[in-house]
């Protein structure tokens, strides 16, 4: 069974850092890629990275203050983000393409149910 779970979500003050975690089993994937969603608003592309070459791609809004990398021996795959804003509090969804690399939401094949990032000023 494929699944992405998704964790480290929380509060955390405006300048702050924190780090969110998405651990994948059930398959190799050939990239994970980080999506969000703030109330009111659609989903958009954070970052992403692909797992065979490690080869990352961070959307401009969050260039500079986001980091994907990944632990292949845990399956594992991080979003570190620094300089954080309130405009980056949004649900944090962790997704997966197993047949090529792909950045777009209609290029997943697996999703996890995500996790609460709120940041206050």
């Amino acid at each position: 069974q494929v699944q992405l779970v998704e964790s480290g979500g929380g509060l955390v003050q405006a300048g702050g850092s924190l780090r969110l975690s998405c651990k994948a089993s059930g398959r190799t994937f050939s990239s994970l890629v980080w999506f969000r969603q703030a109330p009111g608003k659609e989903r958009e592309f954070v970052g992403g990275i692909s797992y065979s070459g490690g080869s990352t791609y961070y959307a401009d809004s969050v260039k500079g203050r986001v980091t994907i990398s990944r632990d292949s021996a845990k399956n594992t795959v991080y979003l570190q983000m620094n300089s954080l804003k309130p405009d980056d509090t949004a649900v944090y969804y962790c997704a997966a393409s197993w047949n090529g690399v792909s950045w777009y939401s209609d290029g997943m094949d697996y999703w996890g149910k995500g996790t609460l990032v709120t940041v206050s000023s």
